[in-house]
């Protein structure tokens, strides 16, 4: 897994797979009805590190905005970077129908790659989340790279992808996109699996150090999600800036 900065680091297959579920993804019986499950569990576990009222934060491939509206109702200032136009039309079309005691959430959304924004503004965020996201990019290293570049000294950086192992495969792949349909064929590829080693091995290298790894837990027939022990399929990890 490269550390390098890439200026184009984005598939663009990836993006229009996604793009393509972006008038649904508010939609928790929609295609991305696993979200909606994860997004309590995923909040969660950030909070449970690191406060956001007050906080400026950033959410790294945001999608449709699930968890960058989750964490601006908590009281943070989010800045939420996908490449696909549609979703974050979707985001930013959410967000004014959202509202928080009759004010607009302090929220907003932009179509920009995390290098891109790393260069504009290093070391102002307090804490960045990247959910979801590293397994579709050719080079998850570069991300996590312009993240440690984006926090201030003392920021957390929150990552969640999927383990490369077997019970990931059988359950990520084979169980939820061929047998119980939770997701499209397609949605992963199991050689973009991620161990947490290698991105322990990366978030050290570029001066972070990693606090904890958890599991991420789905359970598709409760349709329940909790952080656990356990990081064989999907997990958490975070991470601090010293200083």
């Amino acid at each position: 897994m490269s550390g390098s900065s890439a200026t184009a680091n984005v598939n663009p297959a990836e993006v229009a797979k996604f793009s393509a579920l972006a008038n649904r993804w508010w939609d928790p019986d929609g295609p991305q009805a696993p979200l909606h499950v994860l997004n309590p569990a995923r909040l969660g576990y950030v909070l449970a590190r690191q406060p956001l009222r007050g906080a400026r934060v950033l959410d790294v491939g945001c999608g449709g905005g699930l968890l960058s509206e989750a964490m601006a109702r908590e009281g943070a200032r989010v800045l939420g970077l996908d490449l696909s136009p549609e979703l974050i039309d979707i985001a930013k079309l959410h967000r004014l129908e959202s509202t928080q005691g009759g004010a607009i959430l302090d929220l907003d959304y932009r179509v920009q790659a995390v290098e891109s924004l790393a260069d504009a503004e290093p070391g102002t965020f307090d804490a960045i989340t990247c959910m979801e996201m590293l397994e579709h990019v050719p080079e998850p290293g570069s991300i996590l790279e312009a993240c440690a570049r984006l926090l201030k000294p003392g920021g957390r950086l929150f990552v969640s992808t999927i383990n490369r192992t077997p019970a990931a495969f059988a359950l990520a792949i084979v169980g939820a996109e061929y047998i119980a349909g939770l997701l499209a064929k397609g949605t992963h590829d199991y050689r973009s699996f991620i161990k947490p080693s290698e991105i322990t091995r990366v978030l050290r290298a570029v001066g972070l150090d990693v606090e904890d790894a958890s599991g991420l837990h789905y359970d598709p027939l409760r349709k329940t999600a909790k952080v656990a022990p356990g990081t064989r399929v999907n997990y958490l990890l975070s991470a601090r800036k010293p200083g």
